[in-house]
């Protein structure tokens, strides 16, 4: 089941990967804290002059999908 969320989250902890893109290691939603166990899958969107990535990742039972723009992120969806 997909459940999709559209809510800012509080990443707390990253780390970086190629190119020095930030993988997200913790983050804090709903009062709770995830902790991931892989560095996930990225992509990264381009339209015009507006750039973001997302992130699919899990914490070992749930994988989520976060999106970066800027310095913010966004929990898309949860699954």
């Amino acid at each position: 089941m997909n459940n999709h969320i559209y809510s800012p989250v509080s990443v707390t902890a990253v780390g970086f990967g190629r190119d020095m893109q930030p993988i997200p290691k913790r983050m804090e939603w709903a009062g709770r804290t995830y902790n991931f166990v892989d560095r996930g899958i990225r992509a990264t969107i381009r339209r015009g002059e507006n750039i973001w990535s997302t992130v699919t990742i899990s914490d070992g039972s749930q994988s989520f999908c976060l999106r970066q723009s800027g310095t913010g992120w966004t929990l898309l969806s949860v699954s």
